[in-house]
């Protein structure tokens, strides 16, 4: 196998686009998933596929992970075949949303074995990932980002945040739990709204144009509520977990967030309703079915 001058673990709806800015941004790239399909389609646009994470980590110095989980994520970093056990890897930036915590456990396990670790989590969805628009919220050691800051910056807009593992995280967390209450909020206010006899599309108008004009107001209505789609591409499960996270981070902070509880509750109640793989924008549906209104263009 070729040595190239990155890796990428986990191409998925996200770490797919990543790993196609990679390449076109000019680097050579190796690829892992668990899906062949997912694969292929990255070897189709120049990419030269691993058979596992251990062949992948000794093909290349620099890994980029784009994992569900933060249990996948120490599996891949710290488990029986995992990079640890990789010739050539010596850093890693992981693009997945782990929580502060695990970013720490699997910086310490990594750093065993000479390979630094950096948060790299990211924010902006699909669109973001495949328009090279996310922000990048890097944190670890600083003359690691200073060498693959272009990398970085073919993926989308990178800001390093600070040099402690997990800080990447918190920042991360932060972003995700005012992107979810805006759309859990904005969901009751348009139910509202149209329940009193008001257009949804003009009362979006109107709010983009004051002051409670918000990323749901400004995209995630327009995209996958008014047509009725709820495809925006984000897993409900996912949302929760993420917030959850968050909620942990700041109790061990002793940092109250009594709404971010709500936020969870509300979302808790839209995966229990439409099932874990449904999409977050279904919040919004919880409060149709409650006020029997729907929201539509």
């Amino acid at each position: 196998m070729q040595t190239t001058d990155y890796g990428f673990i986990g191409v998925g709806r996200m770490g797919a686009h990543m790993a196609r800015n990679l390449l076109g941004g000019g680097h050579t790239l190796t690829v892992y998933d668990t899906s062949a399909e997912a694969v292929a389609e990255l070897t189709a646009a120049g990419a030269q596929a691993a058979d596992s994470v251990v062949q992948l980590a000794g093909a290349t110095a620099t890994v980029f992970l784009s994992l569900p989980t933060p249990a996948i994520v120490e599996a891949v970093a710290l488990g029986e075949g995992g990079l640890h056990e990789g010739t050539a890897v010596r850093q890693v930036f992981d693009c997945s949303t782990t929580g502060p915590k695990v970013a720490r456990t699997v910086a310490e396990g990594l750093a065993a074995h000479d390979i630094a670790c950096l948060d790299a989590p990211v924010s902006g969805g699909i669109k973001g990932a495949r328009d090279a628009t996310v922000a990048v919220m890097v944190s670890g050691a600083r003359e690691v980002y200073d060498r693959h800051e272009q990398a970085l910056a073919s993926i989308g807009k990178p800001f390093f945040v600070g040099t402690e593992p997990g800080q990447g995280q918190v920042m991360k967390l932060a972003n995700n739990l005012l992107s979810l209450a805006a759309i859990v909020m904005s969901s009751e206010v348009m139910v509202m709204g149209v329940k009193a006899g008001l257009d949804a599309a003009q009362m979006l108008d109107v709010i983009n144009a004051g002051t409670g004009r918000n990323s749901a107001t400004l995209d995630k209505f327009p995209r996958a509520v008014l047509p009725g789609t709820f495809d925006f591409g984000f897993a409900t499960e996912l949302a929760c977990k993420d917030i959850r996270l968050c909620l942990q981070e700041a109790h061990e902070l002793g940092v109250p967030m009594l709404g971010g509880a709500a936020v969870l509750h509300m979302l808790a109640v839209t995966q229990a309703r439409f099932g874990p793989d449904s999409d977050f924008t279904e919040v919004a549906r919880v409060v149709e079915e409650w006020a029997g209104t729907e929201v539509r263009a």
